[in-house]
């Protein structure tokens, strides 16, 4: 496989992107803390892509994107479906119950870890030198990050079944993640593979809602559905197709470290809207963290197209 010079991650069509997808999931955190204080999780994981799911179809339809697809697409869409849209959100709503938002955020943010991995096992997508040191880096920063946040924030519920059900979405993501760049969903467009992914996933959502948590429950607070609204529509259908177009052009480990970013943006806000104190061991953690980061996405790993 050919390399690229590091210089072409600085491409605006890899940098935006990458930023704006950093931006958003980093204010989601919060938002998701108001969608299980009185609803079942699992009911506002299948509100949330209930709404998601036809936008997505309509901004494929928009951008005259085909919504056919052969059979061994339809299987990895399900697949898709089951991993990204049901499993790794419900485990994170779930462990959202147990954990602070910031801990869950900087659980799933060592996802760069499985995605290094399972893109050299699947994809064959090589691991540098530099990008394990980075990954290193990165992952002490945020150890550093989660032990300032456990002395500041006190917990509640069983953080250890917490810290599991954060690490199943972790795991849950990773695949999805993977599994969409091999050759099946390079054949068909990414819009079409991700509103039949959500499609399925949100059917898995639904019934798993009724077997688990009864009838569904329906809030009068609108600032509820102005949350939900946000998640599935900014939160989901502007920020999908940007995140997994940088999987397929960056490679999955390296994508990933965009939740390395989401991190660092997630306590920001909470500082502004939260009260948050950065601590010198938060901010040597951060710094440590984004040092990381640098070092990661200027491995030489993958040709990027021109």
């Amino acid at each position: 496989m050919s390399e690229s010079p590091p210089h072409a991650l600085l491409r605006p069509r890899i940098v935006l992107p990458f930023l704006l997808v950093a931006l958003i999931w980093g204010s989601t955190w919060f938002v998701i803390v108001g969608q299980i204080a009185e609803v079942p999780a699992h009911w506002s994981v299948a509100y949330r892509f209930t709404l998601a799911t036809p936008a997505m179809f309509l901004l494929a339809a928009l951008l005259r994107r085909p919504l056919a697809m052969p059979r061994e697409a339809h299987r990895l869409a399900m697949a898709m479906g089951l991993f990204q849209f049901c499993g790794n959100y419900t485990f994170v709503y779930l462990s959202e119950l147990h954990l602070t938002s910031g801990i869950v955020a900087l659980l799933i943010g060592m996802m760069l870890v499985p995605n290094a991995i399972l893109g050299r096992i699947l994809l064959g997508q090589p691991v540098t030198a530099r990008f394990v040191a980075g990954s290193a880096i990165a992952l002490a920063g945020i150890a550093l990050l989660l032990v300032n946040e456990a002395r500041l924030s006190p917990l509640g519920g069983n953080v250890l079944l917490g810290a599991v059900l954060a690490l199943i979405a972790m795991l849950s993501a990773s695949i999805a993640n993977v599994i969409q760049a091999g050759p099946v969903g390079h054949r068909v467009p990414l819009l079409t593979l991700l509103a039949w992914s959500m499609f399925y996933g949100t059917a898995i959502d639904i019934a798993l809602a009724f077997v688990l948590s009864g009838p569904p429950v329906w809030p009068r607070d609108p600032h509820y559905w102005l949350g939900t609204a946000w998640l599935a529509l900014v939160g989901s259908v502007v920020t999908f197709p940007l995140y997994f177009g940088l999987v397929r052009q960056l490679g999955a480990g390296r994508a990933a470290y965009n939740g390395v970013l989401v991190v660092v943006i997630a306590m920001l806000i909470s500082t502004l809207f939260e009260g948050y104190t950065w601590t010198p061991l938060a901010l040597f953690g951060a710094l440590l963290a984004m040092a990381g980061l640098i070092v990661a996405l200027r491995a030489r790993q993958v040709k990027l197209p021109d």
